[in-house]
């Protein structure tokens, strides 16, 4: 426990500073100036190095060894929707009964603040390990848009040669292994119009994907299952028709998909399945996975399929078993060990790039993208330990120590 009793002098910086991030909105494609002050701490508490690369990701740096692991958190939040509904103010970071209320507090300017308090006390705790490690903190952009995009561009182009990956995404001081991948796929339908007083002159592009969306709610309830991840799923998420009137039959209607993807399912299976289903028409339907070309920030674009591939983590693997060891010496018990409902960054450094990643974070994972959005600060103290400790569990699980 002596990881989580130095994390405690950290109680008030790393509160003030999570603080700090929850007042400065950040909704991706515009986390610029979340990104100067996480920038300004990280050179406040003496990284190494801290920038910020040509996509608008933070990175900052402890240590120049030869084991580089990446802490990543997304600093860009979902938007508040109707501010009536809110019982704080989204942007204050109001403190109440120990837990801090605001929009990220949970989803994920939580994982920012304890990483770079974490990175922070590993350097000052490290001792000779230092010299093993490289740690990075990254505070990625765009993750709300396009799960993945900003930390991989992070880890090719800005930091290169990563060993391990840790990402602070929600897990209630649990550690995760892994996710169902997903993609967002539409569906377009073609029909033909004619004045709404004789549709029998025409071709309702909406009946025709009416049937088709009574299918895909049929489809949803034979997914296959994987015992760990559970099951694949499918909702459609949003219908639209283009119609030269109200008073016309419409000749367009197009439909989103919202599919999740278990162990064993991939991108040609989902669309295959889609196209299989028995009223679909090849003729007039046609399957689109959607793509996604928003400038970041800084003005790049980072063109990209909106497929997210499923992974896993074995439970074995010596960085699951470093973050166990870890987390149960800054809990005073055994960790669970478990995986998100939703999706991370985690599809790009294990998905993608095939980098053993784990997530561990504050903050449970119901309350992100809503307007109880909180954290324990209980919880960040034990992050921060967390953090500063993983690296020497790494070198005791893995077989790096020289």
């Amino acid at each position: 426990m002596e990881f989580r009793k130095q994390a405690e002098k950290y109680r008030n910086d790393c509160a003030h500073f999570l603080r700090d991030l929850i007042a400065i909105p950040s909704e991706s494609a515009e986390e610029g100036n979340v990104a100067l002050r996480i920038l300004e701490e990280m050179r406040k508490l003496g990284f190494d190095k801290a920038w910020s690369d040509e996509y608008g990701n933070v990175i900052g740096q402890i240590g120049t060894g030869p084991t580089r692991i990446v802490y990543d958190g997304h600093i860009d939040t979902v938007g508040v929707g109707n501010l009536q509904n809110w019982p704080h103010d989204p942007f204050k970071g109001k403190v109440e009964n120990g837990v801090i209320w605001g929009r990220g507090a949970a989803d994920n300017k939580a994982a920012t603040a304890t990483q770079v308090y974490g990175a922070k006390l590993f350097k000052e705790l490290a001792g000779k390990d230092l010299d093993q490690f490289s740690v990075f903190v990254v505070g990625s952009v765009q993750e709300e848009d396009c799960d993945g995009l900003g930390l991989r561009y992070a880890l090719e182009k800005s930091i290169g040669n990563v060993d391990f990956v840790c990402m602070g995404e929600c897990t209630d001081l649990q550690i995760y292994r892994g996710h169902r991948g997903r993609m967002e796929i539409n569906v377009v339908a073609r029909g033909r119009s004619c004045h709404g007083s004789a549709p029998e002159r025409g071709d309702n592009a909406i009946y025709k994907m009416n049937r088709l969306i009574a299918d895909i709610e049929k489809l949803n309830d034979s997914l296959q299952s994987d015992p760990f991840l559970g099951k694949g799923t499918c909702a459609v998420t949003h219908i639209s028709c283009e119609t030269p009137s109200v008073c016309a039959v419409p000749d367009g209607c197009r439909i989103h998909i919202d599919r999740r993807l278990t162990h064993g399912e991939d991108k040609a299976l989902a669309v295959r399945q889609i196209e299989e289903l028995p009223s679909f028409d090849r003729e007039s339907m046609k399957v689109e996975i959607l793509t996604y070309d928003r400038p970041s920030y800084k003005g790049k674009v980072l063109v990209t399929e909106k497929y997210f591939p499923t992974w896993v983590l074995p439970e074995e693997h010596p960085l699951v078993q470093a973050g166990a060891r870890a987390a149960e010496g800054v809990l005073g018990r055994k960790a669970n060990i478990s995986k998100w409902t939703f999706s991370t960054n985690g599809v790009s450094s294990m998905g993608q790039l095939g980098i053993p990643s784990i997530g561990f974070g504050p903050a449970r994972e119901e309350d992100t993208h809503s307007i109880q959005d909180n954290v324990r600060i209980d919880d960040l103290v034990t992050s921060v330990a967390f953090y500063a400790a993983l690296p020497g569990a790494v070198l005791q699980t893995s077989g790096r120590k020289k």
